[in-house]
């Protein structure tokens, strides 16, 4: 334990925390004053807006912002603006975003302030400061359709003075009481929020220490570590190959793919022995290089290969959802490298890969929707027009539902994006398949043709799943946690119904278990009523209840409880084994 003696300078970081949006339309309406002082609003202010083509800009002030983070503010804005070619601005303030808000008064002069200033170079909406607000709008999806940022603005220095510091002298109890202060907040949550369902299931859990980063319970792992088996059979189906990228990457690579220049802000960087380096936040560039590790001849294509990549994008706070929006996800990514030729037979196979996943696994209801296109675009206009053509051919061929999204494909491709409603009929954008001219350049990608000559593939990124993170907690919400047996952590619970039964509990349970070892099968052996362990195993979302009293032990049966179901008697023991095998299969 060391004592240092300094002089003390205090400098205290000013921030400021915005999220930009470019959306189809947003639509906005005052309700009420949210408190006493709130900005006045003339008859004109009070009704419904409506813009469309903005960059939505949702911007908290916070305590110690200056004129500064404004300037900082504005020229974020209008370097997003420009690289999505937003011509409307819509300055909208949400206090969400902070938990250190600036005094109304301060607040409302500084949005004034960037108002005044974007207006020079666009045309700026400011929706009304201190009043309650309904809104709706609609995100385009592309790569830079969602950001969020911070800024830095002038270091304040305050008066320093002599200290004499223990490095060593801190409280361990003290910082543990501070770690598990991380509580969930009920209070605005449906019951069927997934996160409400993960506490009483015990699948997961957030902790402060790591915001927007899922701590998987044994329970939410294996959830996890089924889907990821689940989607590897269909992808050796399907011929992939499975890779796996480092996670830190030099900034060198991102300079060549691009995300260094449209997406470092939502990057983790670091350094290392004097190199800048960055944390992935998509898997794209290292599938480039594994790609480029030999020579490849037009006999090898289509190469696809797939990864589960482990990806970190920087999100405020006052935007992270449980599973729907986190800093850490892993994706179920793939980049196919084909010819022209190949394009539509490999979209064909991820539509019918869609298919099986989502209608015939799920039962989930989906349609599709195809972005061209946009004005602010990279290659040549006739590759895009036969890319859109092959894409738009593959849907009619499919007979799929799907609509056209004129403008809206990603700069370096035509994409198509799945939307799928759930059971309480909302509609999720998942999966996502991205035709890529621009990737193969950037990274100078080419096989050997069967002329002998050099060309440049392809490139197909596609996510079936999409973030798994998210697509549990759809998936969570959609079947309110009954989950189906294969996927559910708590498949089989055995009951005894008095003390008497328990030895005779405890040996079905290891026959049962020996017949299939990786069964999730839990014995319920309490001195508790029946009633009771039945209640609790209900309340665990448990596939199939199994009671062993003096009847079944006397007659050598089993009676069944599956779940939302009425019991079944005088079931045989291996009859219900050889039915649990065929269900329990994938």
């Amino acid at each position: 334990m060391g004592l240092v003696n300094f002089y003390i300078t205090l400098f205290i970081k000013l921030t400021m925390k915005i999220i930009t949006l470019h959306c189809d339309y947003i639509r906005f309406k005052p309700l009420k004053k949210a408190f006493k002082g709130a900005e006045e609003l003339d008859s004109k202010a009070q009704l419904e807006k409506e813009v469309r083509e903005p960059l939505v800009v949702l911007v908290a002030i916070e305590k110690g912002d200056n004129d500064q983070t404004v300037s900082e503010l504005v020229e974020a804005v209008k370097k997003t603006a420009k690289e999505v070619k937003a011509l409307n601005i819509v300055l909208y303030p949400y206090a969400h975003l902070s938990s250190n808000l600036a005094p109304p008064s301060t607040a409302l002069e500084y949005l004034v302030e960037a108002e005044n200033i974007l207006t020079k170079f666009f045309k700026v909406t400011r929706a009304p400061f201190g009043h309650y607000k309904e809104f709706e709008l609609k995100v385009k999806g592309h790569p830079l359709s969602e950001l969020s940022k911070e800024f830095r603005g002038k270091v304040e220095e305050v008066k320093g003075e002599h200290k004499v510091l223990d490095l060593e002298n801190y409280d361990p109890s003290k910082l543990l009481r501070e770690i598990s202060k991380t509580k969930l907040d009920t209070s605005k949550l449906k019951e069927n929020d997934h996160r409400i369902l993960a506490q009483r299931l015990d699948l997961f859990s957030f902790n402060e220490v790591a915001p927007g980063q899922v701590f998987w319970h044994d329970s939410g792992l294996h959830i996890f570590n089924k889907l990821k088996y689940f989607v590897s059979k269909i992808l050796k189906k399907y011929d992939y190959q499975i890779i796996d990228t480092p996670q830190i990457l030099d900034g060198k690579l991102f300079k060549v793919s691009g995300h260094w220049a449209h997406y470092r802000d939502n990057m983790f960087l670091t350094k290392y022995e004097d190199r800048d380096f960055g944390v992935k936040p998509m898997n794209c560039p290292g599938a480039m290089l594994v790609y480029k590790t030999r020579p490849r001849a037009y006999r090898e294509l289509p190469l696809r290969f797939a990864e589960f990549g482990t990806d970190h994008r920087k999100e405020l706070s006052g935007v992270l959802a449980g599973l729907f929006r986190v800093i850490k996800m892993t994706q179920d990514d793939a980049h196919i490298f084909c010819t022209k030729e190949q394009i539509a037979s490999e979209i064909s196979n991820l539509l019918e890969m869609i298919k099986l996943i989502y209608k015939d696994t799920f039962g989930f209801d989906y349609s599709f929707e195809l972005s061209t296109r946009p004005e602010k675009f990279m290659g040549d206009k006739k590759d895009w027009d036969d890319a859109e053509k092959i894409l738009e051919s593959v849907l009619k061929k499919s007979k799929a539902k799907y609509k056209i999204n004129k403008g809206d494909g990603a700069f370096y491709g035509p994409k198509i994006d799945l939307h799928i409603k759930d059971s309480l009929g909302r509609s999720w954008q998942c999966s996502t398949i991205q035709l890529d001219m621009q990737m193969p350049k950037r990274f100078e990608l080419a096989y050997t043709g069967e002329d002998g000559k050099e060309h440049m593939p392809f490139v197909i990124h596609r996510a079936i799943l999409g973030s798994i993170e998210r697509f549990i907690g759809v998936l969570i919400e959609h079947l309110n946690g009954n989950l189906p047996l294969w996927l559910s952590p708590r498949q089989v619970k055995v009951i005894s119904f008095t003390d008497r039964n328990k030895k005779v509990a405890e040996k079905l349970v290891s026959e049962i278990k020996a017949e299939i070892p990786e069964l999730r099968i839990d014995l319920d052996n309490r001195s508790d009523t029946v009633q009771a362990k039945i209640r609790d195993a209900e309340l665990l979302k448990v596939n199939y209840i199994l009671v062993v009293g003096d009847k079944e032990e006397k007659s050598k049966t089993l009676a069944v409880r599956a779940r939302g179901e009425k019991p079944k008697f005088g079931i045989k023991q291996s009859k219900f084994i050889e039915d649990l095998k065929k269900e329990i299969a994938i």
